[in-house]
């Protein structure tokens, strides 16, 4: 089985959902992978319409990894519901179970009348074991491998997720969003799910005022302006900025800076690889491919000049390094506001 992209994991995601919506289930569901919010979201559909309300007290177990064991999985999969057409057994946390071959046998030869789902939280299965071959190899059952998002992805991901709601969001909206929850579709779906519950009712679209009101995200100080400020070298701007930071480390942990900074100039990295190969002119969708919109296209002209190839590496060697150093006795007595004041001062320079 090929590797999980984060394209094949939502293709898989659809038809499953697509499926379950319908009310045709398969006899079990493997989940796994780097990714959890799909695990959740299967899991919650089928539980919400696998069975009634009224059958879930006699047809519906819900065990977890910790307090369980792969033999007691097996034997409550293979009993007859009652009073119903099927039974549900849910095994949360099934990275904590220790012996996998009772289910690698259940699945082998599953319960007609069960349906069977198993998340390994955050993990990606052994694809060596006998147990994953199984479960990737059966039709009677679904397996799902989860990738995680790239950074890069998180924005377009965005645009999916509003537009399924009958909503659109401005280019600078999406960006704030992705910067403030990273790769983690968990928490982003929290943070997006809040402005889309206290926008105004007649709104079509959000806007970076939506973004900011409800999150909390201010627009003048945030790793996006910082990273903006690089870019174009404005010192007054990015100092500006560090010293808000510096003022206010709980509220901007410095971990969570570099990490956007990271992202920023390892994409400009990309950009510069893009402008080698098409001679010095990359196009809106090659842009997009690595996560920069054409609102901020012209910003990373201006940064690929500012700091060319070999620059842009020893940026982002720096940046490693203050990691280091903030995470080590290397910093001395110096505080997380200090080291980032004195590592955008070496980054402009």
């Amino acid at each position: 089985m090929a590797k999980a992209t984060s394209q094949s994991t939502t293709e898989s995601f659809k038809k499953i959902i697509a499926e379950i919506k319908e009310g045709r289930f398969r006899m079990f569901y493997i989940l796994s992978g780097e990714e959890p919010y799909y695990a959740d979201i299967i899991t919650k559909e089928i539980m919400e319409r696998a069975i009634t309300p009224e059958e879930r007290g006699f047809n519906q177990l819900l065990l977890y990894g910790n307090d369980t064991d792969s033999r007691q999985v097996a034997e409550a999969a293979r009993r007859f519901p009652m009073m119903s057409a099927r039974q549900l057994v849910v095994v949360r946390e099934a990275q904590l179970l220790k012996n996998l071959d009772p289910l690698e046998m259940y699945i082998q030869n599953p319960q007609p009348t069960t349906i069977l789902i198993i998340s390994f939280t955050g993990k990606q299965l052994d694809k060596r074991t006998r147990f994953y071959k199984a479960a990737s190899g059966s039709k009677s059952g679904y397996f799902l491998e989860s990738a995680q998002m790239k950074d890069y992805e998180i924005a377009g991901w965005i645009f999916q997720y509003i537009k399924e709601r009958g909503l659109t969001i401005d280019d600078r909206a999406a960006s704030m969003l992705a910067e403030f929850s990273g790769t983690e579709l968990r928490k982003l779906v929290v943070q997006t799910d809040k402005i889309l519950l206290n926008i105004e009712k007649e709104s079509t679209k959000i806007t970076a005022e939506d973004v900011e009101r409800n999150i909390g995200i201010s627009r003048e100080y945030n790793v996006f302006e910082l990273a903006n400020a690089l870019s174009f070298k404005n010192k007054e701007k990015a100092f500006k900025i560090v010293k808000h930071f510096a003022l206010n480390e709980k509220q901007y942990p410095f971990v969570m800076i570099l990490a956007g900074l990271f992202s920023h100039f390892s994409r400009l990295l990309k950009y510069h690889s893009l402008a080698i190969s098409s001679n010095g002119r990359v196009s809106d969708s090659a842009a997009m491919s690595i996560g920069i919109f054409r609102f901020n296209q012209k910003e990373f002209e201006v940064a690929s000049g500012n700091y060319p190839l070999k620059r842009c590496m020893s940026v982002i060697a720096i940046i490693r390094k203050y990691d280091q150093m903030g995470k080590s006795n290397e910093r001395g007595e110096a505080s997380d506001g200090e080291l980032l004041q004195e590592m955008v001062a070496r980054i402009i320079s």
